[in-house]
């Protein structure tokens, strides 16, 4: 972690042009010369005053210890209305922020408008990437895959393609990051992040926080720090803390499992229902006891992309007189639901929120792997795990499970934040429930039933299932149309929802940034083939199918002759699973069934 405390506002310096006057179309000599005389002097003025302030940077210390987040200013709490964009986009920052975006491209007439040419290319590239790939020859040519229809993992793949991005990020990848005496520049790109972000999410003047590889470790480094504050509190009160526990809900990620087991904690969840897909305030906070050393709270559930209310959770614990810290894992929310949602409290705005993670590399719109962990205050992160390391005469505080990576991907955060702006990701989140908006309604309109939430009041995602009939009018289920859907390159997962929710099956589709409508439309459109086609068949004949695809799209070496089952072969593509751990029975997983969604 590469914690700094911000001393001053960066100062900013004016040039003074002169205002563009109206002229007569034609000028005279005198006037052409008075008003370069005004744009020299202007100059002038301008790089003086950057030499002071370049002075002033100076003269004050360059690489203090902590970050220091600046106070926000603290809005009415709300449940938050959704407010999509609807600025002119012509000049967008990123050709899915574009209102092209989200319509359909032109097919029978000459739109009556001009295209940029960038957005031109990218919606022509998009829609021919769905077409199979001519170096892909075999007699499974029929299952040559795109390399666009992954529509599984909130991962960023795409990144505005734009040359200075990927310029910088490369140049950036030979630099250890956390060599803060070689690259001290580099360990300020994190700070001024650390900044943004703790504005974003409505952080107070004493905040602080850290750049990590993802959410899973910045979600380590938030346990580690709320069972160390419990451990403390309860030795001062000479009591034991021997068995402390964490409340979440049973659709959480996995990493929660994992940090829950490795740090040697008590896991209590809150279970979902047929109807309810996210924890219920009320069984939250009556789990509450001595040894709970905090709720965990879902910006966006992997599962369906609810939002779980982190406000009524906080405001219930406040009511209660419980003591007990909130924990909002916003790995996906939290770089949607502040321009899709601004007045919805989920972050540092509620009382008992302590800290926070995010992950840059979802909806913060960064190749993998970046995440972020800010904390409301130092007293929510225990003295005792911050590590202090001397550069340049200056203390640097550290707090991290990794050492040695890269620069690149903190530089990209940065880069897309000031590139975009607050605007440019209103823009694309705007676009992204609009085209999840339209997907829903289509999947709707086929007779599937909608699970997630609509309107940008969750994660721009579809969570969908078959509609519920009696066995024998249908002889497949979810997981069968998601293997005829990646025949034809469509990668869709199906699995099964948290505990306790009748084991329902259910199939996800994330709408990220290049998934833009026309491509929507070629996905509905083979969706509905694909049910066709299942609604022909036999379940014999579904099983094979099914089976010749899984074998195939997983192995580059397949051919007509191999027919080798991946369950029977443990050389097999997708056999991962090392034979000494494969039976594990301590996941929830391996418990109730549950598989969790891809992230």
């Amino acid at each position: 972690m590469h914690v700094q405390r911000q001393t001053e506002r960066s100062k900013l310096f004016h040039t003074y042009l002169p205002r563009k006057v109206s002229q007569p179309m034609v000028a005279s000599l005198r006037d052409r010369l008075f008003e370069f005389c005004l744009l020299f002097l202007g100059i002038l003025l301008g790089i003086k005053s950057a030499t002071r302030d370049s002075a002033r940077r100076t003269s004050s210390p360059i690489w203090p210890a902590m970050v220091h987040l600046t106070s926000v200013v603290q809005p009415s709490q709300g449940k938050g209305q959704v407010q999509l964009s609807s600025e002119e986009d012509d000049f967008s920052t990123s050709v899915y922020g574009t209102r092209f975006a989200a319509r359909e491209l032109p097919r029978t007439q000459m739109p009556e408008e001009q295209m940029p040419r960038e957005v031109a290319y990218r919606m022509i590239r998009d829609d021919l990437s769905l077409d199979n790939n001519p170096r892909l020859k075999s007699v499974f040519a029929l299952f040559a895959l795109s390399s666009f229809g992954c529509l599984a993992s909130f991962v960023t793949t795409y990144m505005n393609q734009e040359e200075e991005a990927e310029k910088l990020m490369t140049e950036s990848m030979s630099k250890n990051f956390i060599d803060y005496e070689e690259y001290p520049h580099s360990a300020d790109v994190q700070s001024r992040c650390v900044n943004m972000l703790g504005d974003l999410f409505h952080a107070g003047d004493s905040a602080l926080g850290t750049a990590t590889v993802g959410s899973s470790e910045a979600i380590m480094l938030a346990v580690l720090a709320l069972k160390k504050r419990w451990a403390r509190r309860r030795a001062e009160a000479n009591k034991p803390a021997d068995r402390p526990n964490l409340i979440m809900s049973s659709a959480v990620q996995v990493c929660w499992e994992k940090a829950t087991r490795y740090f040697d904690i008590e896991d209590k969840f809150v279970y979902c229902a047929p109807e309810r897909f996210v924890v219920d305030a009320e069984t939250m906070v009556d789990m509450c006891d001595e040894n709970t050393i905090g709720c965990v709270l879902i910006l966006g559930t992997t599962y369906t992309g609810h939002y779980e209310d982190v406000a009524a959770v906080s405001d219930l614990l406040v009511r209660r007189g419980l003591d007990v810290p909130i924990h909002v894992d916003a790995a996906s929310g939290g770089f949607v639901a502040p321009f899709v949602m601004p007045d919805l409290a989920w972050d540092f705005r509620c009382e008992r929120v302590v800290s926070i993670n995010v992950s840059g590399h979802k909806y913060g719109l960064v190749y993998p792997g970046v995440g972020w962990a800010l904390w409301r205050s130092p007293e929510h992160l225990p003295q005792e795990l911050v590590f202090n390391i001397d550069y340049l005469g200056a203390q640097q505080s550290s707090f991290t499970l990794n050492f040695s990576k890269g620069a690149s991907q903190i530089v990209g955060q940065y880069y897309q934040l000031i590139r975009l702006g607050r605007r440019g990701y209103r823009q694309i989140m705007s676009n992204l429930v609009r085209n999840a908006e339209y997907l829903a309604d289509s999947l709707r309109d086929q007779g599937f039933v909608i699970l997630s939430e609509r309107a940008g009041r969750g994660l721009p995602l579809v969570a969908f299932r078959l509609a519920d009939v009696v066995d024998e009018e249908r002889q497949y289920d979810e997981f069968a149309l998601a293997r005829q859907l990646r025949a034809r390159g469509w990668v869709v997962p199906a699995y099964t929802m948290a505990p306790k929710t009748d084991k329902m099956k259910l199939l996800r589709v994330v709408v990220r940034e290049d998934l833009s409508r026309h491509l929507v439309d070629a996905l509905v459109c083979d969706i509905k083939l694909c049910m066709e086609t299942l609604d022909q068949m036999d379940r014999e004949s579904i099983e094979r199918m099914g089976e010749l695809i899984r074998h195939h799209v997983s192995s580059s070496t397949a051919t007509a002759s191999r027919r080798h089952h991946h369950h029977d072969n443990p050389h097999h593509p997708q056999q991962q699973a090392h034979s000494s751990y494969k039976d594990e029975n301590h996941s929830l997983q391996a418990k109730t069934g549950k598989t969790h969604a891809a992230c």
